[in-house]
């Protein structure tokens, strides 16, 4: 077994792409809110991403129960704002969690 420098880990690659899906759709939603309804090729180009990168985001969000679809495009749903609200929490606990892990790696 060979060693990995930290950017070639596993466990960073992984980090680092779930951070951008996350910022992604955070993004996209917000995008969404601010302009509903909008379709696939308008946040495509207003979020300069690849219309199969919306669509793939648009499919989790309105798993999520945060959109549903009309004929004029994407609408937000009443769950967003409880979503932000746990969303926030959540990203204060990981923070914490974070910051414990880093304590770690320094000793």
């Amino acid at each position: 077994m060979g060693s990995r420098s930290g950017k070639d880990s596993i466990l960073m690659r992984k980090l680092g792409r779930e951070m951008r899906l996350l910022r992604r759709h955070i993004d996209m939603l917000r995008a969404i809110r601010a302009e509903e309804p909008i379709g696939i090729i308008r946040l495509s180009e207003k979020m300069r991403q690849p219309q199969h990168k919306i669509r793939y985001s648009l499919r989790i969000l309105e798993k999520d129960g945060l959109i549903k679809p009309s004929p004029e495009g994407a609408l937000t749903t009443k769950k967003v704002d409880v979503f932000i609200d746990e969303l926030d929490g959540m990203l204060k606990q990981v923070t914490k969690e974070l910051k414990g892990i880093n304590r770690l790696s320094r000793r």
